[in-house]
């Protein structure tokens, strides 16, 4: 035990020891060459099995906003993810089928594409899986997929709209979670302030937000990227920050439950910072003066 926590701590040092080289070659100046590791990556990331096609974002459009995919026909994929609250829906906690509130709150579905892995805990590694999940979960939308592919095979519309997306496919669970799953790859935010002073835009940002991005960076001082790190602002990784409901008989064990290790309980995967001044409610931390 004392040898796995020595090699740990020799590991985070070197890793510091790392941040702070990366961190001193840093200049900041508007296109800096040493910036270029914050943008996101083009084209989007895409399975090989799903390639990207108007046809099927367009489909995996009208999927994601129709209520008729969940069990009472009363919400959608949006309901949730709404575009016109981040895509999330500014709730504490999520409510799902008949309004009923569930443990977590809804992750904004910006940027997940760029995810190695999806949901607060990780469970589901792609997109075309996180399509569904939700829908057949009986506490969120409660739907019997094998109800609602025979409902898609009925309607008209959706028949052409398959037809064009899957050419010689037939409509599916599968063809569903592609089309959905090809439709989320465009919720991108790469468009910031943020991107355009690293791309070269010298009056992106003012002074006063270039120094915030100092200490953001900065491994002695604020050293938020270590966990909200490029180009997503997030490490894709899983984190007990002290959540209130872990002192709870029950709680909310997090990524625990995926992969039982110590470290785990009361894990959650980091969320992205971009575009987190659009979706509340916002996380605080109030500091103590003694």
């Amino acid at each position: 035990m004392r040898t796995a926590i020595a090699c740990l701590g020799l590991l985070l040092s070197s890793t510091l020891d790392a941040i702070e080289v990366e961190y001193s070659d840093h200049v900041f100046a508007a296109g800096h060459q040493s910036l270029q590791y914050w943008l996101l990556p083009s084209p989007v990331p895409t399975p090989a099995d799903n390639p990207q096609t108007s046809e099927k974002i367009a489909l995996g459009k009208m999927l994601f906003f129709d209520p008729r995919l969940s069990g009472d026909s009363n919400m959608s994929c949006a309901t949730c993810h709404n575009p016109m609250l981040a895509w999330s829906d500014n709730q504490s906690v999520a409510l799902g089928y008949r309004s009923q509130k569930l443990t977590r709150s809804t992750p904004p579905i910006i940027n997940v594409a760029y995810n190695h892995l999806q949901m607060w805990d990780g469970r589901l590694r792609t997109l075309e899986e996180q399509a569904l999940a939700p829908m057949e979960a009986q506490l969120e939308m409660h739907a019997n997929l094998k109800a609602k592919v025979a409902l898609l095979q009925s309607i008209e519309g959706y028949v052409e709209a398959f037809s064009l997306a899957f050419p010689g496919e037939e409509i599916s669970k599968q063809t569903m979670a592609k089309a959905i799953a090809s439709f989320e790859r465009t919720i991108i935010s790469d468009s910031s302030n943020f991107d355009a002073w690293v791309k070269g835009d010298k009056g992106a940002l003012t002074s006063v937000e270039i120094e915030g991005f100092k200490l953001f960076i900065n491994p002695k001082k604020g050293n938020c990227s270590v966990c909200h790190s490029a180009p997503n602002f997030t490490d894709d990784g899983f984190h007990n920050i002290g959540l209130a409901s872990f002192g709870d008989k029950q709680p909310d064990l997090g990524r625990y439950k995926q992969r039982p290790l110590n470290l785990m309980k009361g894990a959650f995967k980091t969320p992205t910072l971009r575009d987190v001044a659009l979706s509340a409610p916002f996380f605080m931390t109030v500091l103590l003066q003694h």
